[in-house]
């Protein structure tokens, strides 16, 4: 349903004050790209809770939605029009909402003013990207310089089942009575069950949490940040929001899910291979109920083939044990505190974890980009992994975004091509996400966007 009347919104605390410059670029819309892209994170905003992944649906549902920006003296205010009916209550929009949508403006329009304009940062450049990673992520709050840091970075899938959601809430719960704070991409499933479980744990030790949700334009829609999230921060790809989980966590939990867990299982395992990060301490574990145990066997047995048992040694699987998940984790990060102390690195930004540019460059998933990608067994390992992450990377976008989904559909499938002893076992991995409803939502009947060819 849409609101039926305009709304004006005045910024909280959540916005920094912005220049005239910056108020009349979004004013008079001249610059279409960040005045369209600012409009589909707050939509996507607005639409938290909604029960559909499908970027098109929800932009055609919500065609007639438009943000106007009034400029005043004392800074701006926003005019939101046909917004959705569900960030209301009693004609009123819910406070956490309206914190999101100014969160997405701060973002935006910081990564289209500073980032582009400063000088320092060459996102050509590895050391480049990683500066401008850490300047958004400052912008928005996040850093905290204190030795008490301890955030939990949980992965997983948006369209998870029951069992394993509750699961999560479990793991979460645990989390929070130990104090330690979620980060995860913001969404539904094994994003937000973490989330709420670590609110009663944290409530049971009187703790103040922090949830911390780190998204991007091309996949919030998808993934609208659920309610509990109380740090949102946009990335301008996903690279960059890769890298920042990895720069600003300490630790990260996988949960069950599907091409996008993967697509990060393989991010972080190209990283931890890389040589120069041999002796850096970064906790990763791989959890679920017990009902998913053949889940993670069927992970783990890809990346033994793939990757090889290297890679395998750089996580531990716990099943069906929150309690045991959450003290490896907090018995880590003493760990992980020593070793930064002792290379003098930043507790609340990972400066050493070296990130080949390979990692970093976005990936633009194409027809011919996906068929051209090496996913060969000549190559160093931690390159393996770069480019079976961008497949993956690819077949998220042909299942979730709008680019993918419109090119799919003009163009049919993407085609995946390499090696046998590689495309086989992967084509395995996805038949078995496909059987377990971990492509998509669930209700939706799913079509698949890729094609593996031997």
């Amino acid at each position: 349903m849409i609101h039926s009347e305009p709304v004006k919104l005045t910024p909280d605390h959540t916005m920094n004050v912005l220049s005239q410059i910056e108020v009349a670029r979004l004013i008079d819309k001249a610059d279409t790209h960040v005045y369209e892209t600012f409009r589909r994170c707050a939509l996507a905003v607005l639409n938290t809770g909604a029960d559909t992944d499908n970027v098109a649906e929800v932009l055609e549902e919500f065609a007639e939605f438009a943000v106007n920006v009034i400029q005043q003296e004392r800074g701006i205010k926003l005019e939101l029009i046909n917004a959705p009916e569900t960030a209301f209550v009693d004609g009123e929009m819910i406070a956490g909402i309206k914190q999101h949508v100014f969160s997405a403006l701060r973002d935006i329009i910081y990564i289209s003013n500073e980032l582009t304009e400063n000088r320092d940062i060459d996102l050509s450049r590895s050391a480049g990207i990683t500066n401008a990673v850490f300047h958004i992520v400052r912008n928005a709050g996040l850093l905290r310089g204190n030795a008490d840091s301890h955030m939990i970075v949980c992965w997983g899938g948006h369209s998870i089942n029951e069992v394993e959601y509750k699961y999560t809430k479990k793991v979460g719960y645990e989390m929070g009575l130990r104090g330690l704070d979620i980060c995860t991409g913001c969404g539904p499933g094994a994003m937000k069950g973490p989330m709420k479980g670590a609110t009663i744990g944290h409530a049971k030790q009187r703790l103040t949490g922090r949830y911390i949700g780190i998204t991007e334009p091309s996949i919030i829609a998808a993934e609208s940040p659920n309610p509990i999230v109380n740090q949102l921060v946009i990335l301008p790809d996903i690279e960059k929001r890769l890298e920042a989980f990895v720069r600003t966590g300490h630790g990260i939990i996988v949960f069950p899910g599907g091409v996008g867990t993967a697509e990060e299982i393989l991010y972080i395992l190209g990283i931890l291979l890389h040589p120069k990060n041999k002796d850096i301490p970064f906790p990763l574990i791989f959890t679920g109920p017990k009902e998913s145990a053949a889940y993670f066997d069927k992970i783990n047995e890809f990346i033994g083939v793939t990757l090889g048992k290297e890679a395998q040694g750089k996580y531990q699987i716990i099943v069906d044990n929150p309690a045991e998940v959450a003290r490896a984790m907090s018995r880590s990060m003493e760990t992980v505190r020593a070793f930064r102390r002792s290379t003098q690195d930043a507790y609340y930004f990972n400066w050493v974890l070296h990130i080949d540019l390979d990692f970093q460059l976005p990936f633009q998933p194409n027809h011919t980009n996906m068929a051209q990608l090496d996913l060969h067994k000549n190559q160093p390992v931690d390159k393996l992994a770069a480019n079976l992450r961008k497949a993956f990377s690819g077949i998220v976008d042909g299942n979730v975004k709008e680019h993918g989904i419109k090119a799919v559909a003009e163009k049919g499938p993407y085609k995946i091509k390499g090696d046998q002893e590689i495309m086989e076992p992967l084509d395995a991995l996805l038949r078995d996400f496909v059987s377990q409803h971990r492509m998509k939502i669930p209700t939706q009947e799913y079509i698949p966007c890729y094609e593996v060819v031997s």
